[in-house]
C-alpha cells in the first residue's frame, strides 16, 4: 500500500500542483510563504520573521494579517488534499483566535486539515505555532465554496 493510499490522498499529482501554485500566488511570494508538505491530508505552510511583517514596531510582533493569510492559504491547500480534479475554491468565511502575540525573531508554522468536504461547501481548521502545535499563538477556522456543478448557467445558444 502506497503512502498515498494509507492516508486517502485523492489526487496526489493536484495536491503538489497546487500547493505550488498557492504559495506563489504574488501576496504569498510576497509574504515568504514557504510549502514544507503534506502529513496525511494536513498542508504546512511556514513564513520566517521579518522586519516588513511587524505590525507593532515597539514590540516586534508580526502583523496579525500575516497569520490571517497563513491559515487562508493552508486551509486553502488543505481542501485541495481531498479532491479528486481541480476545482475552483472560495474563502466564503473565516474566523481567527488569536491567543498569544507570536514571538518575535520566530518563524510562524501553520497546519490546517479539512474535516468535512461536502456537495458545495468544505470545512477546515487550522493552528499556527512556533514550535508544536500544542503550544499554538492561533487556531481558525473556515467554510470554502467549491465550484458549483457544471450544469450550464444559460441554455446553449443564449446571449451571453
Amino acid at each position: 500500500m502506497s503512502k498515498h493510499e494509507l492516508y486517502g490522498l485523492t489526487n496526489p499529482e493536484l495536491l503538489a500542483a497546487m500547493s505550488q501554485l498557492f504559495v506563489s500566488f504574488p501576496h504569498c511570494k510576497t509574504l515568504g510563504f514557504e510549502y514544507l508538505g503534506t502529513e496525511g491530508r494536513s498542508p504546512t505552510l511556514k513564513v520566517a520573521w521579518r522586519d516588513d511583517l511587524v505590525g507593532n514596531p515597539a514590540s516586534g510582533v508580526v502583523h496579525g494579517g500575516i497569520i490571517t493569510s497563513l491559515v487562508d492559504t493552508t486551509s486553502g491547500i488543505a481542501v485541495m488534499a481531498q479532491l479528486e480534479r481541480m476545482e475552483t475554491i472560495a474563502t466564503l468565511d473565516l474566523r481567527i483566535d488569536y491567543l498569544k502575540a507570536a514571538t518575535p525573531g520566530k518563524a510562524i508554522f501553520c497546519t490546517a486539515e479539512c474535516y468535512r468536504l461536502a456537495n458545495q461547501i468544505a470545512f477546515t481548521r487550522a493552528v499556527c505555532y512556533h514550535d508544536t502545535p500544542s503550544d499554538p499563538i492561533a487556531h481558525g477556522v473556515a467554510t470554502f465554496m467549491r465550484e458549483s456543478s457544471p450544469v450550464a448557467m444559460l441554455p446553449e445558444g443564449a446571449p451571453t
